[in-house]
């Protein structure tokens, strides 16, 4: 049996001690309150379905995203560790207040609308400022939520019979990007990243539109990793934790000759591609990041990512004639549906193929 006590300052205590269970209390407003609670906690310990939701109702997402932050995140690949910190701001400043009981799924799709929609944008003068934010972005975010309440129930022991992030829908991926270059394009953004100072700029930049290599995979490359002789690339960390083996065009194999002839090379780094020494002494990649975006507004291609690079190769593998799987082999795309969101054909290029066709067919 529960035992009901007021307290001095005028609220009812409830507490519970069963054999089996450890001691439970609450304090509430009322007797009566007290009793239901009490009446309810003890049929679920005789149901074997008892959780204590204590912790729950006193952590908030605060909290434990700042734990979640310092113990799991580290555990994970930089890029992935970086891309959680960023999406967990968001999540502190609108919903950081909530203990992990009160956010149900009702205030977690509010918070979905309201980001998709750009109502959490203020500009400089804090007014509202209603640009949408990506359907992308958005999933990113509940992501890292739903993982949080998972790490937060099955590991940290918080008491919650669920998930609320499972309750809710996530938005619906935007389109696949299509952006493509034409050959006028192209010849001056090579011009233009030939031209830099630095010749590390214009190799990257090949090299991505030869291989279809993610940014980070180039940056992070070593010497040891890249065979001229058998012409590949093997790449040990990449975006989907799974290593590969990338084969090199004759034009990548020659720029990455010149990569690692690279007369200025420092002794103290493996680093094919690298920055200068950070304040710790140590060398990191090369981050082309801003001098990348003044050629990109100095060319008049400011809507054409980095990224879009890997499109643009990807593409044009599959162009040459190339299958699905040896197109993924080379790009490391885990599923067909992936790929296809990566290749765009030209129309005109398949104009042509039509016209092979019918020409065959006479």
């Amino acid at each position: 049996m529960a035992t009901i006590v007021k307290t001095p300052s005028g609220t009812w205590k409830a507490v519970i001690r069963k054999t089996g269970w450890p001691t439970t209390a609450k304090t509430f407003r009322t007797k009566r309150d007290a009793e239901d609670w009490s009446r309810r906690t003890e049929d679920e310990m005789v149901r074997g379905v008892y959780i204590q939701r204590s912790t729950s109702e006193r952590m908030t997402l605060e909290a434990t995203l700042k734990r979640y932050l310092a113990e799991v995140s580290p555990t994970k690949r930089p890029t992935s560790a970086a891309s959680e910190a960023r999406h967990a701001k968001p999540l502190f400043q609108h919903l950081g207040k909530y203990s992990l009981a009160a956010l149900s799924p009702e205030i977690i799709a509010k918070y979905r609308d309201d980001r998709l929609a750009g109502l959490d944008r203020k500009d400089a003068k804090g007014r509202p400022d209603p640009r949408p934010r990506s359907p992308n972005t958005v999933r990113l975010d509940l992501a890292l939520l739903g993982h949080l309440f998972n790490i937060a129930i099955k590991e940290w022991g918080v008491g919650l019979t669920h998930n609320p992030v499972q309750s809710i829908r996530r938005p619906t991926p935007g389109p696949g990007r299509d952006r493509r270059l034409n050959q006028e394009e192209q010849k001056g953004l090579l011009d233009a990243v030939d031209a830099h100072s630095n010749p590390m700029l214009g190799w990257i930049v090949r090299i991505a539109l030869e291989t279809g290599m993610r940014s980070s995979e180039i940056t992070t490359l070593r010497r040891d990793q890249v065979d001229l002789d058998r012409r590949v690339v093997r790449l040990r960390e990449t975006k989907n934790t799974m290593s590969r083996t990338v084969p090199l065009t004759n034009e990548a194999t020659r720029l990455f000759r010149q990569a690692l002839s690279n007369p200025v090379r420092p002794i103290d780094t493996d680093l094919i591609f690298f920055g200068e020494p950070g304040k710790d002494g140590k060398r990191r990649a090369y981050q082309f990041n801003p001098v990348w975006t003044r050629i990109k507004k100095s060319t008049g291609i400011l809507d054409f990512r980095f990224h879009d690079l890997r499109h643009e190769a990807v593409s044009r593998l599959v162009e040459a004639g190339l299958s699905d799987q040896e197109v993924s082999a080379i790009s490391g795309h885990k599923s067909m549906q992936m790929l296809k969101r990566y290749t765009h054909l030209r129309a005109e290029d398949l104009v042509e193929k039509l016209d092979k066709l019918e020409k065959s067919r006479t």
